[in-house]
C-alpha cells in the first residue's frame, strides 16, 4: 500500500505538497518544502507507456467482445471506447509522478555535451 500512496501526486521530496497544478501541469515549485520542479520533465515518457498498454488491452477487449462473445458491432464500439479512455487517461498521472519521482531519486537531468574546452 505505500507504493501506492507514492503516485498520489506528492513533491518528491517532502511528499507532502501538491506536484500538479491541473490535471498533468507540473507546478513550478512545491507549495510546502519549496522545491524547485523545473527538472520534472517527464516528456513524452508516460503518454508512451499508456499507449503501448492501452492498445494492447483495447485490441484484446475488442477482439473478445467481437470473436469471444459475438456481441453486435454497436456494442462492440461502444464498450471498447469505454475501455480505451479508461485505460488511457486513468494511469497517465500515476505514471507521470512516477517518472518525476525517479528523475528526483536519481538526480537525472538534460544531458549536455562535453568539448574540448570544458575539459
Amino acid at each position: 500500500m505505500k507504493n501506492l500512496e507514492r503516485l498520489k501526486g506528492c513533491c518528491p521530496r517532502c511528499g507532502t505538497g501538491e506536484l500538479y497544478d491541473g490535471f498533468l501541469s507540473v507546478k513550478p515549485i512545491c507549495p510546502d518544502c519549496g522545491l524547485d520542479l523545473s527538472f520534472a520533465d517527464a516528456g513524452d515518457g508516460p503518454a508512451f507507456f499508456v499507449m503501448w498498454f492501452s492498445m494492447l488491452v483495447t485490441v484484446l477487449f475488442a477482439v473478445w467482445m467481437e470473436a469471444g462473445v459475438g456481441a453486435p458491432l454497436w456494442l462492440t464500439i461502444l464498450l471498447t471506447t469505454i475501455v480505451l479512455a479508461a485505460s488511457t487517461i486513468l494511469p497517465l498521472r500515476p505514471l507521470k509522478t512516477w517518472l518525476i519521482k525517479q528523475q528526483y531519486k536519481y538526480e537525472a537531468r538534460e544531458g549536455k555535451l562535453v568539448t574540448d574546452d570544458m575539459e
